[in-house]
């Protein structure tokens, strides 16, 4: 065989084993991928086979999406395949990063920063019965979870303060909360999670009972190190230089529903005790509450609402102070000037308190009956600025 044959010969060799290893090569990545992308549909994960976004990750932080939803900063990839919404870009690492929102509804979890717990078929409403449960559970670094009531609309609770018909739950966390029924959009309250445990959250409805339930639940988790943690002790925590704070499920309108005795039922929850806190800003060494002008029955807390002149309803002349307030009342520690920090009936004049922190407690017993046409309690706060030294 002459020279030139042999390195021809050589050459056709070389592109059969270089084209069959291509071959094999091609053939293994695809495997690769068909079997990873199999065991991410199956919810399993070994150390061999791994989804391709898993490669550069980014750290999932929170994210505010184009329209104002939170989310949380993930690859797209990662996104999709756990079920959630792309909306808008949230790193400058990678143009693959998205603020990705997750909405879910019955018999869902969740460890993520934010997620959105819906009822089914929202924002349409429902009207059947059953219950809807949902888990969040804590990730490394996190203390407390935040939820927002965005929306929660349920059947009001019984003339004596009872949710019988529809109410939620709340397990797992603490302090603990009393089961929530009737109107609660723009209340929020703070858990804390008791170690790596979750909380549960479970909306139990009745279907013999005709109304157009509405819930959509923002569930952000909060870093212990977070300067948004709310202070042990605050089921409620506002930090807004002023604004309003109410009792749960407060209206504009009175109970439809009749207490035990035929009387109007009042719209107070029943054997609630927590606490309201407000961060103090800087700069500001006490808070004002106060009435809203425009809303007379802002404080009617205990007594008959609908015995008295409307024009006196929501005057200091009709509150109660002191040892006069045992069943329902709130509390404004110190308040400037003296007296009592207890305060009930149906009004109440303007308190300043600079003892710290801001909190109001607020507390009812169990029978409401006694209470006819309450509201509960509706107050705007101010802070004050520090006087002059």
């Amino acid at each position: 065989m002459s020279r030139w044959a042999v390195i021809l010969f050589l050459g056709v060799v070389h592109a059969g084993v270089r084209a069959n290893v291509l071959s094999n090569s091609s053939v293994l990545v695809e495997t690769v991928r068909q079997e990873s992308e199999q065991q991410i549909v199956d919810g399993h994960r070994s150390g061999r086979f791994f989804p391709f976004y898993t490669i550069g990750r980014i750290a999932n932080v929170p994210c505010t999406s184009p329209s104002g939803l939170s989310g949380t900063c993930l690859i797209a990839g990662e996104c999709k395949d756990n079920g959630g919404l792309a909306s808008g870009s949230c790193s400058t690492r990678t143009n693959q990063a998205v603020c990705c929102v997750y909405t879910k509804s019955c018999g869902g979890s969740t460890n993520l920063n934010s997620t959105y717990f819906t009822n089914s078929g929202y924002p349409g409403p429902y009207n059947g019965g059953g219950t809807c449960s949902f888990t969040v559970t804590p990730t490394s670094g996190i203390c407390q979870l935040r939820i927002d009531f965005r929306t929660l609309s349920l059947v009001q609770p019984t003339g004596d303060g009872a949710c019988n018909t529809d109410r939620l739950t709340i397990t797992g966390g603490s302090p603990s909360v009393v089961p929530l029924c009737g109107e609660n959009t723009g209340q929020h309250i703070y858990l804390n999670f008791v170690g790596s445990g979750p909380i549960s959250i479970r909306v139990a409805t009745d279907g013999g009972s005709s109304f157009n339930r509405l819930w959509n639940m923002e569930l952000s988790q909060i870093a212990c190190a977070s300067a948004e943690r709310a202070p042990v002790g605050c089921l409620q925590y506002y930090t807004d230089e002023s604004g309003e704070i109410s009792s749960f499920n407060y209206g504009l309108g009175a109970n439809p529903g009749l207490t035990t005795v035929g009387t109007r039922g009042s719209r107070q929850l029943a054997n609630t005790n927590y606490g309201i806190c407000i961060r103090p800003a800087a700069a500001r060494c006490s808070v004002t509450y106060s009435l809203p002008p425009t809303d007379r029955y802002a404080f009617t807390v205990t007594g008959d609402a609908s015995a008295i002149d409307p024009a006196l309803v929501g005057t200091a002349g009709v509150g109660m102070t002191g040892a006069a307030c045992t069943t329902d009342y709130i509390i404004i520690p110190n308040p400037t000037g003296g007296g009592s920090d207890r305060y009930c009936g149906l009004g109440i004049g303007d308190v300043t308190s600079s003892a710290r922190p801001f909190v109001v407690y607020t507390v009812t017993n169990g029978n409401e009956t006694p209470d006819v046409a309450n509201r509960g309690f509706r107050l705007l706060y101010e802070q004050n600025a520090c006087a002059a030294v």
